[in-house]
């Protein structure tokens, strides 16, 4: 055991923790005056985040030892057993914010739709590893996993949750442009996918989701309702300045950003930290982004090569539409920002991901050091033949 640790990569086990530590001071500061109003103690929600990060911590422990190949024996239970959480939210769900997302167990709620998210990476990326030798092969290669994709996206979407399904919809894609795809097959599929939206977009489009569209792009024309929250936002990031008004010291967080600590803590970021604890964050996650696709690509195995790129674009993606959201890029679609918002299962989630990334980057590292001491022993041997001929001790026929 004591031999593995050295291969384990730190900065993935200390990036994702140190991001996780912060999240929890910053709920404490975004959410204390939230809890007191609502008649709570104004510690609420940083004990319940704390308690996910104790389950979160101990997954990610498991995962960062469980070695990552024998999640392919264990896809079967694992695709079943996700699949029987989306139809049960579905049907006994708890409905919060007009979505019923959630599984109320005891005292604590799941958000199923959160472990659909590494369930199909871990889909796509068994499935696509087992292909590689016919990945050219659009019936046969590329149009099966998809399948499952769809029904995943469907069950979601139902809830309704846009955010999430349109997060999974990215994942997917990362994953299949990644396996080899050809780009003809790529473009069928973008043609497909297109006809499919224009198709169901109707159905769709309601006054809910219309106003959605008029608070990210028109807020200042309705700016006492569809507009108010991103306007509040933008009061935060522009009060916050460079280096912030302090930690703890946020104006909009007494109730005027609503709901601070879930999708717009980074609002609440940027007026106590400024634009320097904003590129903080932001760096930090680029880091884990970025060294997963580095170990992506220094994988030599197929799985856990796409296993990596799939773990990695959920971090990407997911911050990358939370950070739209509170900047008026991209709508509000309650996306949290990873390891730093409120949201037990999205921690659970991320941390055991971070696990599965680990273990990636330990057996990459283990190889690499095999091969090195294998091309040492090489190296050795040659240099003592040739000292040895030197010597005369072999002779030339």
């Amino acid at each position: 055991m004591l031999k593995k640790l050295k291969y384990y990569d730190y900065t993935l086990i200390i990036t994702p923790l140190f991001l996780t530590a912060f999240g929890l001071v910053m709920i404490y500061s975004a959410s204390m005056v939230t809890a007191v109003v609502d008649g709570l103690e104004s510690t609420y929600y940083l004990k319940r985040q704390a308690v996910w990060f104790g389950f979160g911590f101990f997954g990610f422990l498991v995962t960062c030892i469980f070695p990552y190949k024998y999640y392919q024996k264990l896809m079967k239970f694992i695709v079943i057993g996700v699949l029987i959480m989306l139809v049960s939210v579905i049907l006994f769900g708890t409905n919060v914010n007009n979505a019923q997302s959630w599984i109320k167990i005891g005292p604590m709620s799941l958000q199923p739709a959160e472990f659909a998210k590494i369930a199909l990476i871990m889909y796509l990326a068994s499935v696509y590893s087992k292909k590689q030798a016919y990945i050219d092969k659009f019936t046969t290669g590329v149009l099966p996993p998809l399948i499952l994709t769809g029904v995943f996206i469907g069950l979601i979407i139902i809830q309704p949750d846009i955010g999430t399904s349109s997060i999974i919809f990215l994942i997917a894609c990362s994953i299949i442009i990644s396996s080899g795809i050809r780009w003809k097959h790529l473009s069928i599929l973008i043609a497909f996918g297109m006809g499919l939206l224009l198709l169901v977009a109707p159905s769709m489009v309601t006054d809910e989701r219309i106003s959605r569209f008029t608070g990210a792009y028109k807020p200042f024309e309705t700016p006492d309702s569809d507009g108010y929250q991103l306007i509040q936002s933008y009061v935060a990031i522009g009060v916050g300045g460079l280096t912030g008004e302090g930690l703890g010291q946020s104006v909009q967080k007494l109730g005027y950003l609503t709901q601070a600590h879930t999708d717009f803590i980074m609002a609440i970021v940027a007026e106590e930290l400024g634009f320097v604890g904003v590129v903080i964050v932001i760096g930090l996650l680029a880091v884990i982004v970025l060294r997963g696709f580095f170990i992506s690509r220094k994988c030599t195995d197929s799985f856990g090569a796409l296993l990596a790129i799939g773990i990695s674009s959920m971090v990407g993606i997911q911050a990358f539409v939370n950070l739209g959201a509170i900047s008026g890029l991209m709508p509000i679609t309650g996306v949290t920002l990873p390891f730093i918002s409120y949201g037990g299962t999205s921690l659970l989630v991320l941390l055991i991901s971070m696990g599965v990334l680990n273990n990636i980057a330990m057996n990459v590292r283990r190889k690499e050091h095999e091969t090195e001491n294998q091309q040492d022993n090489a190296d050795r041997k040659i240099k003592q033949l040739n000292r040895g001929g030197k010597h005369g001790k072999f002779k030339a026929y």
